[in-house]
């Protein structure tokens, strides 16, 4: 009878045990959705680029391959330089061979104008956000090239391996329906 009795409160044990666990497995799974679809609808990474470095974490740590963040061109702060800090590597001739060329994937196209006018268009599908030519352009131009995550490529991430690695904390959850931030846009309230 003891023996009988021990068995039937183990039963009773491991059945309550398993109706606490699965209680809770889909309390916590309806949570992590609801965290999820709050967080993942309502929100999207952007990059200010007015802090960000240009370290080129953007390229290595996206979990996309190519990176969702890409480069972006201010056509209004653009001077259409002939010699382009974003488009030549430091010290280059004036020539377009892809030697001269500061892009590692040669994603800016040279497009002439008139003399001594150039303008300079991303290619988004070859742009992998090292961030070289904004680095350039930053450095020596007026910095109408920056970064900014692709909110069509970007897979929203509960939690940005980009985000985690910025040094410059340059990455960050702005509402869905916040436009990017733009050098030069005074439309977003920022002047570049």
């Amino acid at each position: 009878m003891k023996e009988k009795n021990r068995e039937t409160s183990r039963r009773e044990f491991i059945r309550k045990g398993a109706r606490i666990t699965l209680g809770l497995a889909a309390a916590g799974t309806g949570a992590l959705a609801l965290a999820r679809s709050s967080l993942g609808k309502d929100t999207v990474w952007q990059i200010d680029p007015f802090k960000c470095t240009q370290c080129g974490r953007c390229a290595d740590e996206c979990v996309m391959s190519p990176s969702a963040v890409k480069c972006i061109h201010a056509y209004a702060l653009c001077g259409y330089c002939d010699l382009c800090s974003g488009y030549f590597l430091p010290g280059a001739k004036l020539e377009t061979g892809a030697e001269n060329q500061l892009c590692p994937t040669s994603a800016i196209q040279r497009k002439f104008i008139e003399d001594p006018y150039f303008e300079y268009i991303i290619d988004e599908e070859l742009c992998i956000g090292c961030g070289k030519c904004v680095k350039g352009c930053s450095a020596f131009g007026n910095g109408s090239l920056h970064l900014q995550i692709r909110h069509d490529r970007c897979l929203n991430c509960n939690q940005c391996a980009i985000a985690t690695m910025c040094p410059s904390d340059a990455i960050s959850r702005v509402p869905a329906d916040t436009p990017y931030l733009i050098k030069g846009d005074f439309t977003n309230g920022v002047e570049g």
